[in-house]
């Protein structure tokens, strides 16, 4: 994560003003990369895209029992990680479920990365990797969806596009997990988190939500019964249904 931060993040906030002043990430200013689709842009080479997926590795190791601990989600036998890179909170979700298998989705790259570059997974059988687009290409059926650290990257139109496909193929009494850093109700603090959603700024089209934002954007895809937890670590999590 270190190695993330230094070689990437920096020196995307070495142009924050201009960041403000235009309202759009600084990946050309930092690196001559254009950011028109954005992980073509934060996956700019095979090295950066690994330092990328280590850095979530990484995060995954100390945060993610507490995000999935949140919620009971042991109802929930079939789970969806949207986005899930490495699977290393696939990894930490069979671990704390044992009667659960989990689906990896991501783009077919960070797949193939995650095969060749990261460890193979005693629990195989219960993890497994599927390629696709979750803008574009069909999603895996699934008790429970779980997008973490994802929707932070988006505009509120691109998130509603998101879980409206979600919904889509959520079954009825199924589930969502959205897992992100979460502001304060008025959007004031804590100022780790105001200083998270600068650096979604910096590097993303999105910014971090109050968990009431969140409920608005679920609640308008069609969710109900949206319930939130912070942990006391940097992520919350929130679970909906459908």
């Amino acid at each position: 994560m270190l190695l993330y931060l230094a070689r990437t993040t920096y020196l995307c906030w070495a142009h924050l003003a201009q960041a403000v002043r235009e309202g759009r990430n600084q990946y050309q200013e930092a690196f001559g990369v254009p950011s028109d689709e954005l992980f073509n842009a934060i996956y700019r080479s095979e090295g950066e895209r690994l330092l990328f997926m280590r850095a979530l590795q990484d995060i995954w190791s100390v945060q993610g029992r507490s995000v999935l601990a949140a919620f009971d989600l042991s109802p929930f036998p079939v789970i969806c990680d949207l986005g899930g890179c490495s699977g290393a909170l696939a990894k930490e979700c069979v671990a704390l479920y044992p009667g659960c298998q989990v689906t990896v989705f991501d783009v077919p790259e960070v797949v193939r990365m995650a095969r060749k570059h990261f460890p193979s997974f005693p629990e195989e059988g219960r993890i497994g990797f599927r390629e696709g687009d979750f803008f574009r290409d069909p999603l895996p059926e699934a008790d429970l969806y779980v997008l973490a650290r994802v929707l932070h990257d988006w505009a509120d139109e691109k998130c509603a596009q998101l879980l409206a496909r979600v919904h889509q193929v959520c079954k009825p009494g199924g589930g969502i997990l959205v897992v992100e850093s979460l502001l304060d109700a008025d959007g004031r603090g804590p100022l780790t988190m105001q200083l998270c959603s600068l650096n979604m700024l910096v590097q993303t089209e999105g910014r971090e939500r109050t968990p009431a934002q969140y409920h608005a954007l679920l609640a308008e895809a069609g969710f109900r019964d949206v319930q939130c937890q912070r942990t006391g670590g940097i992520y919350g999590a929130i679970l909906a249904r459908k």
